[in-house]
């Protein structure tokens, strides 16, 4: 093993793993062996880290409020001279930049992953300000020419991992179907998104309600399978929930009700995943959740964004003009009724994922990147 130290600087990693950046980084820090890493986390201990890594229990909770950062950031300018590397894993914002570049900046080598690159709010100017560290990691090919067009030369792209054992083609779940009053012969499509933003849920409410009035007898089944992150999404989802009690749709278009869902039995118990969002403001380049589906095997309908086009194609997948619920329900239909063509394109994302996205790969990439400073 490496003598050399890495500092994985992140918000709390606690469970549940249920938000995209937090689940990166305790997973890396679960496959990484070579390096002596230091994860940061709360009271309670993770279990399930080789020897190599070590905990610090900075944090009181998994909330990532003022609190927290201020704890994050004590200890990163008391530990500067403590690490060979600090590997930062936190969206880069001006607030945050400036307060590692003035009293935080570590004595060893540093890496930032940006895992999306926020042109809605920053200028090219900006973004070469908050971008500081030796080695820039970035999720897509798209991302890295965009940063070169800018002036930088030290970026890698490394594709996020995941887990490939969890997430993994398996039978339905009988207490996911037992929950919504599921049988094996309904056809249930989910949308893992977000309430609030990537401007999808009114397109979603408006498709499904016109479908399931003009086809009562229809055996799909559709659940908005988000989580509510805040008091927006909490808002967003009961006026869903009252359109759809008016409808009279409540046995056709369902809410997911868990806080911390078991997402790798949700995609399972599904037959198609859809994510035809209108955008990704503050959203992941590599949006995990359509490489999780991926994995288990599912067919996946998408919107034509170009932050997608490295990880879509015919063959693992449909691509649908984004804001078009006609072409979303066609798409459906089209999948339904021909149940080898979901089979071949289930079969082929599970493929693509292995290929592309196993985070055992993406760990010896990182390692590689440790091993050049």
């Amino acid at each position: 093993m490496s003598h050399k130290t890495v500092l994985l600087a992140t918000r709390p990693l606690v469970p549940p793993w249920d938000e995209a950046s937090k689940n990166f980084a305790y997973f890396l820090g679960r496959e990484v062996r070579n390096y002596s890493l230091t994860l940061l986390t709360a009271k309670e201990l993770l279990s399930g880290l080789p020897e190599s890594v070590h905990q610090e229990p900075i944090f009181k909770s998994g909330h990532f409020d003022l609190g927290a950062k201020v704890s994050l950031f004590s200890y990163l300018r008391q530990s500067r001279q403590s690490f060979d590397i600090t590997h930062y894993l936190f969206t880069p914002t001006k607030q945050n930049t400036s307060l590692i570049k003035w009293c935080a900046k570590p004595q060893g080598k540093t890496v930032q992953t940006v895992a999306t690159l926020r042109e809605d709010l920053y200028s090219k100017q900006e973004l070469q300000s908050l971008l500081f560290a030796d080695r820039l990691v970035v999720y897509t090919e798209l991302t890295k020419q965009k940063l070169e067009r800018l002036g930088f030369t030290n970026v890698t792209r490394i594709y996020p991992g995941i887990d490939l054992n969890r997430y993994q083609p398996q039978a339905k779940d009988p207490g996911i179907l037992a929950r919504y009053h599921l049988t094996l012969d309904d056809f249930l499509v989910i949308y893992p998104g977000e309430y609030t933003r990537l401007g999808a849920t009114d397109m979603l409410l408006t498709a499904f309600t016109t479908y399931f009035t003009e086809h009562p007898e229809s055996d799909i089944k559709f659940l908005f399978a988000c989580r509510v992150k805040h008091k927006a999404d909490h808002v967003k989802r009961e006026e869903l929930r009252q359109a759809v009690k008016q409808s009279g749709l409540t046995d056709k278009i369902l809410f997911e009700e868990n806080t911390t869902p078991d997402m790798a039995a949700l995609y399972n118990t599904a037959d198609v995943v859809i994510f035809p969002v209108e955008n990704l403001k503050g959203k992941f380049d590599v949006p995990l959740v359509i490489i999780e589906a991926y994995a288990c095997g599912k067919s996946v309908i998408l919107s034509d964004l170009p932050q997608f086009s490295e990880f879509t194609n015919s063959d693992i997948c449909v691509t649908i003009p984004k804001d078009s619920g006609e072409k979303l329900i066609e798409s459906l239909a089209y999948i339904k009724q021909n149940r080898n063509i979901m089979a071949h394109l289930g079969e082929n994302a599970r493929r693509f994922a292995v290929d592309h996205f196993d985070l055992k790969n993406t760990a010896k990439q990182y390692e590689e990147i440790y091993a050049s400073l």
